[in-house]
């Protein structure tokens, strides 16, 4: 029996991306284990008497999102698992039968949200309603509310008992423009609460599987994340955009794979994947409660699969291929060019020196010119020529070795 409210607006291509990483994500991480509880709004004592209530379970940037009927509440299996989430507008709720318990249903407590269940034992029964409008929505299980087995759904940023108020979650940070080239990206997933986490590696992103899901999430500080590979959109690794939170993967396609780091400090890690971050496939760990301006604090903690430790750093010092290639790409060009000007500059000097000494010493014509003459027999500069070749050296071979790389480069042309 599956109930939705009239008016229901499709979602948008965003949402739909959002909800293809995130499902994709809810996989690896088991379906409806519980991400990070939040302090919740005022329930106005709605959970007073439910045991396995510790708060909202932030479900936003999801479509769907599951609730087990008859996980243990107490003295039994008799409450909804999770008790309390926050969902965004649009978002389907679906509660699945574990088969514990007896027979169970689900019933709305207040209007506007009006929805109701039939009462049911099997295991593996579902019951799906579409929440459109932002505010609270309490329900229950008939046979069994006298024990506890009662539950909510925040929509929105919901602060208080009804429907309306403010939310009490964190702001999302400012990442700098990071994600604007990033489709899956719509908003950070909230993971606290949590020791591991895991990413999706290859998720759909934009027009192929070059996104990681979700594309950024918050966790506490000393929680691992685990980057894991799907197998799909060739090779692709994890490097860390800054310091002090320094990481990097190898470069691979296999299924299965995985990388993993723990963040200590708060802050903002950026991270990408080298072969196609062109093509947005960007992502972000958010440590702590940071919001507004996001912030970098210190990133250490054990790596998995050859991470390196974090290090301090200079905005004049390299941190990645990227960064040392480019150096050396433009310091070889600037020599050669020196050498090629600096040449030039040398025989005009000595040509102007020629002409001035001749205008001082006031000498005859046929003087000037003869002593001409011998000047372009000696125009001929050892160490000038010798500059100017190996300045024309250079330049060739730093344009044969950005040729050698501008595939790797340039996208997933050859690894991709």
């Amino acid at each position: 029996m599956v109930q939705k409210r009239d008016g229901f607006a499709g979602p948008t291509r965003r949402r739909v991306l959002a909800a293809g990483a995130a499902a994709a994500g809810g996989a690896l991480l088991g379906g409806a284990a519980p991400a990070a509880a939040q302090s919740g709004p005022d329930f106005d004592g709605w959970f007073d008497d439910v045991p396995n209530y510790d708060g909202v379970v932030d479900r936003t940037g999801q479509s769907e999102v599951t609730v087990e009927v008859g996980v243990e509440n107490g003295d039994g299996p008799y409450g909804f698992g999770p008790a309390a989430v926050r969902v965004d507008p649009g978002t389907t709720v679906v509660w699945e039968w574990n088969g514990q318990g007896g027979s169970h249903n689900v019933i709305a407590e207040n209007d506007p949200y009006s929805y109701e269940s039939e009462l049911v034992a099997e295991a593996g029964h579902t019951f799906s309603h579409t929440f459109e409008e932002e505010g609270i929505s309490k329900y229950f299980c008939q046979p069994h509310r006298a024990l506890g087995m009662k539950g909510a759904v925040v929509v929105g940023g919901s602060g208080g008992g009804g429907s309306g108020g403010g939310g009490g979650s964190v702001s999302e940070p400012d990442f700098d423009g990071w994600f604007d080239d990033v489709s899956n990206y719509s908003s950070t997933v909230d993971e606290r609460g949590q020791s591991e986490v895991t990413v999706e590696v290859g998720v759909e992103n934009g027009d192929g599987p070059y996104g990681f899901g979700p594309a950024s999430v918050r966790v506490d500080p000393g929680t691992t994340v685990t980057w894991e590979w799907n197998g799909q959109g060739g090779s692709h690794n994890v490097i860390a955009e800054n310091d002090p939170y320094s990481y990097e993967s190898e470069l691979v396609a296999e299924a299965g794979h995985t990388f993993s780091h723990t963040f200590e400090q708060e802050g903002v890690s950026k991270y990408f994947c080298q072969p196609h971050r062109a093509l947005g496939m960007k992502g972000a760990v958010v440590v702590g409660d940071v919001s507004g301006g996001g912030g970098s604090g210190g990133g250490g903690g054990e790596s998995g699969d050859g991470s390196a430790e974090g290090s301090g750093g200079s905005p004049f010092v390299p941190t990645d291929f990227n960064g040392w290639f480019a150096l050396l790409f433009g310091g070889t060009i600037a020599m050669a060019v020196a050498g090629v000007l600096g040449n030039e500059a040398l025989v005009a000097y000595r040509d102007h020196a020629s002409a001035e000494e001749a205008y001082v010493r006031d000498r005859p014509v046929e003087a000037v010119e003869e002593e001409a003459e011998v000047e372009l027999g000696e125009e001929y500069n050892p160490l000038g020529t010798a500059a100017l070749v190996v300045g024309y050296f250079v330049l060739i071979s730093a344009l044969w070795v950005f040729m050698y790389f501008v595939e790797y480069l340039g996208g997933p042309t050859i690894t991709g």
